[in-house]
């Protein structure tokens, strides 16, 4: 199916603009989705279910490991054929308090075929968090959905008081909608990149304000990874009073990919964003091992983000500590097969290894340090 995929009709994707047709993807998807015969559709070509893959995280059951990040939904149009596609979990934003079109320079989105990677520079566009609250509403999901909060992207930046109640006001008003939140704290592509929440006194306060949302379920939270062990346990001691977190996952700004890439020079130039690409695989897994020794592993997970387009990907980062992996760039250069593929390597890595379930494989080659 990838083969068909990357021989037939990526040529004709990639001869267009990327962002058109990241917007036309959508729009199909949620035609097809929204309706009960093209569920069952795309889930009898690229549904794949095998027990050994069900995950239990922060009270949520998850069908398989291998969820959608932000980014690709922006505004909760195509849930549900997302959802039939085999993702484990679907993440829909990120989503502001705010409506904002992002940033107006175009193009926004890039391809960077030498090395199988994207740069994206969108801005966090989005229809604010209560049109997605509204659009969602009567969205019912086989698999947890979550609504990415990020800061209204205004073209400068804000104080730490208003971030935090915009965080706020736009968790009271998706809530109803999410089965979780997760907390977009250093969006690379609004204000600059610059995070209030890097301080963990301020990240402190955020998870403060929040306690006092009613109805609060789990939130899984992206920081910026410290560079020293200290920075690391300041960050988890930041956390730790406020139980209804319930995992981490990582953006780190210091780490420059595109040095690392083979695209040249003057044509990344040419390209502003955020890149994503397999190249960042290693450093994904380094942080995972990193932070997997340090967590209070009876309350928090890691998902594993960035690089990630292979079951062998995928098994490697969950035997380093990751209870959850996300899938984003290699849709777009092997196509929709690409979730059953690694679902299925999954289960027979699992399998050949003697493990029942995804929680059994978790950290057995990160075992030497004891967690806090």
């Amino acid at each position: 199916m990838s083969g068909l995929y990357r021989a037939c009709l990526r040529p004709l994707l990639f001869a267009a603009d990327a962002e058109r047709v990241h917007v036309a993807t959508l729009r199909a998807a949620g035609v097809l989705g929204r309706s009960a015969l093209g569920r069952r559709l795309i889930s009898a070509r690229y549904g794949f279910d095998d027990e050994r893959l069900h995950v239990q995280v922060g009270g949520l059951r998850f069908p398989n490991p291998v969820a959608l990040p932000a980014g690709f939904d922006k505004n909760g149009v195509a849930t549900e054929a997302l959802a039939a596609l085999g993702f484990g979990a679907i993440d829909v934003g990120s989503v502001s308090a705010r409506p904002s079109a992002g940033n107006p320079e175009r193009p926004r989105l890039h391809r960077l075929p030498a090395d199988e990677g994207i740069a994206v520079f969108y801005g966090v566009p989005n229809d604010g968090a209560a049109a997605v609250a509204a659009r969602l509403a009567g969205v019912r999901l086989p698999v947890p959905l979550g609504l990415s909060l990020v800061e209204t992207n205004t073209g400068r930046p804000a104080g730490v008081d208003e971030v935090i109640a915009e965080l706020v006001q736009a968790a009271r008003t998706v809530l109803p909608v999410a089965d979780y939140l997760a907390l977009n704290l250093n969006c690379p592509n609004s204000a600059g990149g610059f995070s209030h929440f890097d301080v963990p006194a301020h990240l402190r306060r955020l998870l403060q304000a929040l306690a006092e949302v009613d109805g609060l379920g789990p939130v899984f939270v992206r920081v910026s990874p410290p560079a020293h062990p200290a920075g690391i346990d300041a960050v988890l001691q930041a956390l730790d009073p406020f139980d209804f977190v319930k995992g981490l996952s990582f953006f780190d700004p210091r780490f420059d990919l595109r040095r690392r890439l083979k695209t040249p020079a003057a044509e990344l130039a040419a390209k502003r964003g955020s890149v994503s690409a397999p190249v960042a695989l290693s450093h994904t897994q380094a942080l995972v091992r990193e932070w997997y020794r340090r967590i209070d592993r009876r309350r928090l997970v890691l998902i594993g983000v960035g690089g990630i387009t292979t079951a062998e990907d995928a098994y490697r980062t969950i035997r380093l500590g990751a209870s959850l992996v996300q899938v984003y760039t290699a849709l777009v250069y092997q196509g929709p097969g690409v979730v059953r593929e690694i679902k299925r390597g999954l289960a027979q890595r699992l399998a050949r290894d003697g493990f029942a379930s995804v929680a059994e494989a978790v950290g057995v080659d990160n075992r030497a340090a004891v967690p806090r």
